[in-house]
């Protein structure tokens, strides 16, 4: 019988058949969702031998939800998210310089979904643009809820606009050119500590190295900078057991885990040419963003990257496509649909469904690995058979 999971002392309670809701995206979105589920019910089969199985419900939100209901993102969607739990989602329409804010960005926050978990590896066979792809395997813990992405902005040249420059003068001595747009950076400690809480654990959990803390704490003393600084007071105060920061160990953690830290900047240099030195990320929202995209370039592009955006004290998670809707190829049965399916990856395992996890991403690696591939990874490699999103679906079940 389909029910809810639920969350019970801090632990998630997932029923044999879940109910999952889920938005299948605009523009290719509807292609991938439909290549997606079809690997993710297949795995679940062959994982449990028909002992659980996912009740999907379909929400709406994006385009289709507009056409439907004349909102971009019904109550009713956001609900069910809140109720469920946990659910997924393909790549959603935000307009560039105007209209509605980022509908995923939306969803986040009225959830609260502090963490955005980005793994990047490399999948034997993928293209890619640098010598040792197989070197970058990493996490990303992306603040959330805060920094530039909190929406606090005006326009340049309105009243509020003008009202604001002047009061930021008049207060704090700021000369902020006229008719200039300001937005404001909330960078908090509690949101920041949650986040680096949420990248120990995981990092101690999954047996990983360490953790770096990314930041511009060089220029941005007080927003970026004190991120860090509460990193490593939160590692003092909360996991002396477990992990250790950079400059109470010299470097040498003695089996801990070690906390250090980083510059966004030299960060994205050293991720290519030294991506062995980096394990966990804990940044925060804008440099996330930057930082997971630049990463995923380097083992085959955001076509094929995952993700997912979690509350772990509410249980509430949402794991999405991390790629636009590329509504040129919409219906055109073409594009990769391997960051839903990675992203569906993330929510078994999220959900404890680890072997019908483990099965999808063995039969990915060994359709790649067989040049069975869509047109994307077909131009980069010699040798590919290029197949539809649908016939790449299939090539998938059938090497489960």
């Amino acid at each position: 019988m389909a029910d809810a999971i639920t969350l019970s002392h801090g632990e998630l309670a997932v029923p044999d058949e879940p109910i999952v809701p889920f938005i299948e995206g605009d523009g290719t979105g509807p292609d991938i969702w439909r290549a997606s589920v079809r690997v993710f019910d297949a795995a679940v089969e062959k994982a449990f031998g028909g002992d659980r199985r996912i009740a999907w419900k379909e929400v709406l939100a994006g385009q289709k939800a507009f056409d439907a209901t004349g909102d971009w993102l019904p109550e009713e969607t956001v609900e069910a998210f809140r109720d469920y739990l946990i659910g997924i989602k393909g790549p959603l329409t935000t307009p560039i310089g105007g209209g509605f804010r980022s509908l995923n960005v939306t969803l986040r926050q009225l959830l609260d979904l502090y963490v955005c978990l980005r793994p990047v590896r490399w999948f034997r066979g993928v293209p890619s643009p640098v010598k040792h792809p197989e070197s970058v395997d990493m996490v990303i813990f992306r603040e959330n809820t805060e920094d530039v992405y909190a929406g606090f902005e005006v326009e340049a040249g309105t009243a509020e606009g003008e009202s604001l420059r002047k009061h930021l003068g008049d207060t704090y001595g700021w000369n902020i050119r006229e008719m200039s747009g300001i937005g404001i950076k909330p960078i908090s400690e509690a949101g920041s500590k949650r986040l680096i809480r949420a990248a120990v654990e995981y990092a101690v959990s999954h047996g990983r190295r360490s953790l770096t803390l990314v930041h511009k704490g060089n220029i941005m003393k007080f927003t970026e900078g004190a991120f860090m600084r509460w990193g490593y007071e939160l590692v003092r105060e909360e996991f002396s057991d477990v992990a250790v920061g950079w400059e109470d160990c010299g470097g040498d953690p003695g089996g801990k885990l070690l906390v250090k830290d980083t510059i966004a900047d030299i960060f994205l240099q050293q991720v290519l040419t030294r991506p062995g030195e980096f394990d966990v990320i804990a940044t925060m929202n804008l440099n996330g963003d930057y930082a997971s995209d630049a990463l995923a370039a380097q083992v085959g592009g955001i076509g094929i990257a995952p993700g997912g955006n979690i509350n772990y004290v509410t249980g509430h998670a949402i794991f999405e496509a991390t790629h636009g809707t590329a509504p040129k190829y919409a219906n055109l049965d073409k594009v990769n649909p391997g960051s839903v399916i990675l992203s569906g990856v993330l929510m078994l395992e999220h959900m404890g469904w680890q072997a019908a996890a483990d099965v999808i991403v063995s039969a990915l690696e060994s359709t790649i690995g067989d040049k069975i591939v869509t047109y994307d990874f077909a131009r980069l490699t010699d040798g590919a058979t290029e197949v539809k999103t649908s016939q790449f679906a299939d090539a998938m079940i059938e090497r489960m």
